[in-house]
């Protein structure tokens, strides 16, 4: 096989589906996929941020509305989205923090509607339109591995992602199965905190981080890109944290 096409990692006209990219973490990615010359489309449950995204996107670029907590709409994207090369999740839900005497588990469950079971309906209905070389890459969170009090759901959420990416990756060889493990990022999934307890918390995190700041979406977005690209990685959870599991 001659090498150069072995190696080919380019993203140029490459299909890249990415669920949760009109805002925060996805739409940074989107940003970032497009420049590498891929064709993007946007998928959310929020018609009037996938069309404040499309403007700032290329030119081609389309998007669609689609409620990430329900599985027939996600199952009817699919059906009719044709064959692409990567799949992105990076979908959200502003996070609320609760020690588990203060958790009401019905509302804690919903919580996994569209972190986990939208991911896993995704993946499910996608696989099979994904083209020959292409790759799925989920989202995670270092709760998993560093979680404080009250991050019970949140380390919950994201134990299952890293182990569901592990599962596919065997299951569904040779698509290539990843996930990408954010620290804190300043994003919108903050928005759910007063202001003061958000810039307390961007704050502390800044003083307690190895690289002294907070993450910013497009850092995330670069591991994104860096998956698709990467033939030869599969079942792993990438960590981009600024070095919060070591302190």
């Amino acid at each position: 096989m001659d090498i150069s096409i072995k190696f080919n990692q380019s993203l140029k006209n490459k299909r890249v589906i990415i669920l949760g990219g009109s805002s925060g973490i996805g739409l940074a990615t989107a940003n970032a996929t497009a420049a590498e010359g891929a064709n993007v489309v946007i998928v959310s449950g929020n018609q009037s941020r996938i069309d404040s995204a499309l403007k700032e996107l290329p030119h081609g670029s389309t998007g669609f509305a689609v409620d990430l907590s329900k599985e027939e709409q996600i199952k009817q994207f699919f059906e009719s989205a044709g064959k692409f090369d990567h799949l992105v999740y990076t979908a959200g839900e502003n996070l609320t923090l609760h020690t588990i005497n203060d958790t009401d588990i019905d509302e804690a469950r919903t919580f996994f509607n569209i972190r986990y079971w939208g991911a896993f309906a995704a993946v499910k209905y996608g696989a099979p339109n994904i083209n020959a070389g292409g790759a799925i890459s989920l989202i995670s969170g270092t709760a998993s591995l560093r979680p404080g009090a009250g991050w019970s759901v949140a380390s919950s959420i994201c134990g299952a992602m890293e182990g569901f990416v592990r599962a596919m990756a065997v299951e569904l060889a040779p698509i290539r199965v990843n996930s990408v493990v954010p620290g804190v990022i300043k994003t919108n999934l903050w928005g759910g905190m007063s202001e003061a307890d958000r810039e307390g918390l961007f704050k502390s995190q800044s003083e307690a981080l190895l690289l002294k700041r907070v993450g910013e979406a497009e850092d995330v977005a670069l591991a994104f890109v860096y998956l698709m690209k990467q033939q030869f990685a599969t079942g792993q959870n990438i960590v981009i944290d600024g070095g919060a599991v070591l302190v």
